[in-house]
């Protein structure tokens, strides 16, 4: 064979060479039958399970991947399932992958997953996960649903200096910022965040549609609440007392003492406003909690000191539940009101009014209340002259029903366009 041969053939292997690579990077996007195969997403989530709003950030943003984007394929990377979430997630998502953390499953999906999603939380919790996906991977990734917080919380992480620093550094090289409330997007901009898209982007928690019927009817049938005729309130103290719950947490003395110190200021309101509702209306009300830590509050500053006359009216529960029963039992209420974030999440995803309570060491969330246009059931606690709003307020949603639930469907639908323009933008990104 000559070399005008030999370079001929040489030709012909690396045209076929090259045309093979191609083929198998066109089919890669295929499955065995030559069916296109699905678009991976692998979700951070699942924080903690001690609180029913932590729970709750998981299913929410499960629902929406599934209600716009189902032909998705998820993995669920969580930092913590016990207490039988585990098993509450893969029943109601039948397909969900779960990838533990050093997990086998967790290198197939770095490795296989397209796009990694950072759920709802206090802050940007998983920054460092986030991180590591980016150097190993060089892959795309979003947040979705988060407060950017410049101050130390009972449940956030701190953003300052060098981890504030990092965390701008990454949410800048994130395709999508949704941020859960107005007053974290313009902090992140002013502090130099510069993503391509950062918007207004509901809490995952709206869309969590758990239920446990079963539950919920067994528990409002002992204790006589009737569909519509009672209304939920929740307790909270300034800091989470997570010492008093988590193995191995120590005892805050700073925080305990920022408790005790503002647990009447922050119940005062509440109580007024379960008395009221029992003197002015036939409604009962359900003092029930949000984390593992509120039930003895609630007994200690909502129950305990009410009078006996108003107590005939009012239910204590007594022990903690899942996001499932609670969801299910906030349907069959009148309202909800309180010092917690995430049951009121969870009403107005739903449709059921709720009024918030906030305070600074919550962080801005609560302002989420204005983005959706429920400013007037907002009360911050720390402004002294918003206190008197609160129980008329209260009292408004007990007698207007009809009103009150006509302003959360409201808000509902305005949630619902943002999370289904979220999706859009998501569905961009992975083609």
């Amino acid at each position: 064979m000559n070399d005008i041969s030999l370079t001929l053939e040489s030709r012909r292997d690396a045209l076929c060479k090259l045309g093979m690579g191609s083929l198998a990077t066109l089919l890669s996007g295929f499955g065995a039958r030559g069916e296109k195969a699905p678009r991976r997403i692998l979700l951070r989530s699942s924080w903690q399970t001690v609180n029913i709003g932590d729970i709750a950030h998981t299913p929410g943003v499960l629902r929406i991947l599934k209600t716009h984007l189902p032909e998705v394929e998820v993995t669920l990377w969580p930092s913590n399932l016990d207490n039988g979430v585990d098993e509450l997630l893969t029943t109601e998502f039948p397909g969900l992958k779960i990838a533990k953390k050093g997990s086998k499953e967790l290198k197939q999906a770095f490795e296989e997953c397209e796009f990694l999603l950072h759920g709802s939380g206090a802050s940007l919790v998983a920054q460092k996960d986030v991180k590591r996906w980016h150097e190993e991977t060089g892959k795309p990734y979003g947040v979705y649903g988060i407060t950017f917080p410049l101050k130390k919380s009972s449940s956030t992480t701190v953003t300052s200096g060098e981890a504030m620093n990092e965390a701008i550094e990454i949410l800048s090289g994130a395709r999508f910022v949704y941020f859960r409330d107005s007053k974290s997007l313009a902090l992140a901009k002013e502090l130099g965040c510069t993503a391509s898209v950062m918007e207004f982007g509901p809490d995952g928690a709206f869309a969590c549609d758990l239920r446990d019927e079963e539950k919920a009817s067994k528990f409002l049938d002992i204790n006589g609440l009737e569909d519509g005729k009672f209304l939920c309130v929740i307790p909270r103290l300034r800091y989470t007392p997570y010492w008093a719950i988590k193995e191995g947490r120590s005892f805050d003395e700073v925080k305990h003492r920022r408790n005790e110190e503002m647990k009447e200021h922050d119940h005062a309101q509440l109580r007024k406003a379960i008395i009221e509702i029992v003197k002015q209306t036939d409604h009962k009300v359900l003092v029930c909690p949000e984390d593992r830590t509120q039930m003895s509050v609630g007994r200690e500053m909502l129950y305990d000191p009410l009078p006996d006359e108003i107590k005939k009216r009012v239910v204590w529960r007594p022990d903690y539940w899942l996001p499932g029963e609670a969801v299910s039992v906030y349907l069959k209420s009148a309202g909800l009101f309180g010092n917690e974030m995430h049951s009121p999440i969870m009403c107005i995803g739903h449709g059921i009014p709720a009024v918030v309570c906030r305070w600074a060491e919550q962080t801005s969330k609560g302002y989420m209340w204005e983005d959706i246009g429920l400013g007037d059931w907002l009360f911050d606690l720390d402004d002294e002259s918003q206190l008197p709003g609160i129980v008329p307020t209260v009292l408004e949603i007990a007698k207007d029903s009809g009103g009150a639930k006509q302003k959360a469907d409201k808000a509902k639908t305005f949630v619902e366009k943002r999370q289904r323009e979220t999706m859009d933008v998501l569905r961009g990104e992975l083609g």
